[in-house]
């Protein structure tokens, strides 16, 4: 059967529940599952692959399936690249196998199909990030409970990040003490310890993380700050003149006060002293030499003012940042990930050898453009080499009492870092609401993990058209119907910014007429739910031919592309978008094939030309592009290999301009067919291929 033969109208009417994400992700526990009528979890083995490998997939269903028929469609920025079918009888669950295509640093969206005699029953989707290393498509999660545990509930904790596709996890205060992070020695570990908090943390549980999250294939990066020492520091080894101090006669130390009944405050050292430097990587290689941990994930604490070494010097923090992770990545040999503190010396850690920039945000930086204002400064500050993780921390005040994330606000956070090219770090064994990781007041909705689902399928599946290699672009976008547009950040419009890479342009489109409120933390849950906005029809103009104009959304057919219909006239692009909710992503395809060109003062094409279709080979459909420089009758039709008419595609007048159509052969065999453009005096003729 053909996955694209499936109409989304027939497929809405006939199914409530299929391709909707409102009503089919609903999860159990905390695992993202996309319960439909019968189609329960799908999963993949790792949260992401070395191109070649075998990506096994493991779905079940709500009950026994019997003579259905799984139709599975692999695709990589809207087009095809394999399908697979697997005949169903009598089981509850499946699991299949595709070896990923040798392309590194590539997202593939997978779509399942669920038929019976014809019929589709139910629909499901997952993505697949094929990248050797992590940091180009980082998606940063954390661990922040270590009690004594058993592996099996260590692996419950992963598998559910896992179905997030997180590729790395920030193991926060795992330690034993800042200044000694491993209790004992690495070839005698201590078996447990107490941490900041006093709370014991197990060393099999730090361990049994590891080796689950490596078996995911997720990093794990051991945390801890650049400058702290406990009060009884002297005792390991930590002189008190490495300290940073609030006077220049080394009277008040520099300390960070913590609540009674915690193991100390935290005294901040000299990140600049050689001495505190060669002692805390000494420290720090131990604990790497006890665990298998891939990196550091270092931490600060922000712009404190002015202070002062022993000798009485003013010491500016951040200026010591890029040769502390230099040494540390020289004598570690591990992973670099710096937090730059409301963008706290970032300038410098963008210098260093980190393998993203991670930024956590705080007052003023309170609205979304802020957000997008952060991400864009890391891309240039790095010179378009490093991604953004932000640790932006949601629903703030509400997480000071147990409660409940509020979905809307965290969605349209999401949305506009996701858009923007960064990532969010924010799921772990619950959702982060405060700094201090273990705070799990605030639990997330299944309405809320099932919606996330979905969002970070969308930012695996299209994550090299959302952060690798993009850039901003200008285009004026006109809408004559649906809703006001804006390409500045307002409420009661869509707010739409454009991006490009190579020969497509990348539009996104965030709806804010709804929102109470541009501030993107949402202290108190108040952002509502926004109405789905629908039939907004834009345009704008251009000088390059278009083949084709495609969607997708995190909100909408769990993140599917949908080919959107347009018209190109005397060089102006219009088309409708069916629906926006949150935040829909438009890809305008530009083609080179066309040999026509546009003449720029009456933007008409100069000549007759026909493209070549687009895909080809293609399955089902197809978009056929052609040229025409003045208002003529038009024919279109399609042959086979004997001349027998298949298809009349156009028949009609029409105005100079480019125009374009979709060719759908669901009914065809595979094979070689033919289409004949007529307009005119002008007659051409091209060769397409059908591959089922």
């Amino acid at each position: 059967m053909n996955l694209k033969t499936f109409p989304l109208f027939l497929v809405e009417s006939a199914l409530c529940c299929v391709l909707s994400r409102n009503s089919c992700a609903q999860l159990t526990g905390y695992i993202g599952s996309q319960q439909g009528q019968v189609l329960w979890e799908i999963q993949t083995d790792k949260a992401q692959y070395n191109f070649g490998d075998t990506v096994l997939f493991n779905l079940t269903f709500n009950s026994i399936v019997d003579s259905c028929t799984l139709h599975v469609r692999y695709s990589h920025l809207g087009y095809v690249v394999a399908q697979d079918s697997l005949d169903i009888t009598s089981v509850n669950k499946i699991g299949w196998s595709w070896t990923s295509p040798h392309a590194d640093y590539r997202g593939y969206f997978v779509d399942i199909f669920l038929t019976k005699a014809g019929l589709l029953l139910d629909h499901a989707s997952t993505a697949v990030d094929v990248s050797s290393t992590w940091n180009r498509f980082p998606r940063y999660g954390f661990l922040s409970s270590y009690p004594f545990m058993q592996q099996t509930e260590m692996d419950s904790v992963a598998e559910v990040l896992n179905r997030y596709h997180i590729n790395g996890l920030q193991f926060y205060d795992w330690q034993y003490k800042h200044n000694m992070p491993l209790k004992g020695t690495p070839q005698a570990p201590a078996p447990y310890w107490n941490d900041i908090a006093n709370r014991i943390n197990y060393f099999t549980t730090v361990s049994g993380y590891i080796q689950t999250a490596h078996a995911h294939a997720m990093k794990a990066m051991s945390y801890n700050l650049c400058y702290g020492a406990y009060a009884n520091a002297d005792q390991d080894g930590v002189a008190t003149e490495w300290s940073l101090y609030k006077d220049t006669n080394h009277q008040t130390r520099e300390v960070v006060q913590l609540p009674s009944g915690w193991a100390s405050n935290i005294y901040l050292m000299d990140p600049s002293n050689a001495q505190w430097r060669a002692y805390l990587l000494r420290q720090e290689d131990s604990a790497f030499e006890a665990l298998a941990f891939d990196g550091w994930q270092i931490d600060q604490l922000g712009d404190w003012g002015t202070m002062y070494n022993y000798a009485g010097q003013p010491v500016v923090v951040s200026n010591s940042f890029t040769s502390f992770i230099q040494g540390a990545k020289s004598y570690l040999n591990k992973d670099m990930v710096m937090n730059a503190v409301n963008q706290y010396g970032q300038s410098n850690i963008a210098q260093a050898p980190v393998d993203f920039l991670y930024s956590e945000v705080w007052d003023p930086s309170v609205n979304y453009s802020d957000l997008v204002s952060i991400i864009n400064t890391n891309y240039a500050l790095s010179g378009g080499h490093c991604s953004t993780v932000l640790a932006a921390y949601m629903d703030y005040n509400l997480g000071d009492n147990p409660g409940w994330f509020s979905t809307p606000g965290v969605l349209m956070t999401d949305a506009v870092i996701f858009a923007s090219g960064g990532a969010h770090i924010e799921l772990g064994e619950h959702m982060l609401c405060k700094e201090y990781f273990p705070n799990g007041n605030l639990q997330m909705t299944n309405e809320l993990k099932g919606d996330l689902v979905h969002y970070y399928d969308f930012l695996t599946a299209y994550e090299n058209l959302l952060r690798d290699s993009v850039r901003a672009a200008t285009l004026q976008l006109f809408t004559s119907s649906g809703a006001q547009i804006s390409s500045v950040q307002q409420l009661g419009a869509l707010w739409y910014f454009v991006k490009q890479k190579n020969n497509l342009q990348i539009l996104h489109l965030l709806n804010y007429t709804d929102a109470a409120s541009l501030q993107w933390r949402d202290r108190y849950g108040t952002q509502p739910e926004p109405d789905t906005v629908r039939n907004v029809t834009i345009s704008f103009s251009t000088d390059s031919f278009v083949k084709r104009v495609w969607t997708a959304s995190p909100d909408f057919y769990g993140g599917a592309d949908v080919d959107l219909s347009f018209t190109q006239d005397s060089g102006r692009i219009s088309f409708t978008l069916p629906q926006i909710k949150y935040w829909d992503m438009v890809v305008i395809e530009y083609d080179s094939t066309l040999t026509g060109t546009l003449n720029r003062s009456s933007r008409a094409p100069v000549g007759y030309a026909l493209g070549q279709n687009y895909p080809n080979p293609f399955n089902p459909t197809t978009v056929i592009s052609y040229s025409l420089p003045v208002r003529t009758s038009v024919t279109l039709r399609v042959y086979d290999v004997l001349g027998k008419e298949i298809a009349t595609l156009v028949d009609e007048r029409q105005n100079a301009g480019i125009h374009s159509t979709t060719f759908d052969a669901g009914g065809l065999s595979s094979g070689v067919y033919f289409y004949r453009l007529t307009a005119g005096s002008f007659v051409e003729t091209k060769k397409l291929m059908l591959m089922k």
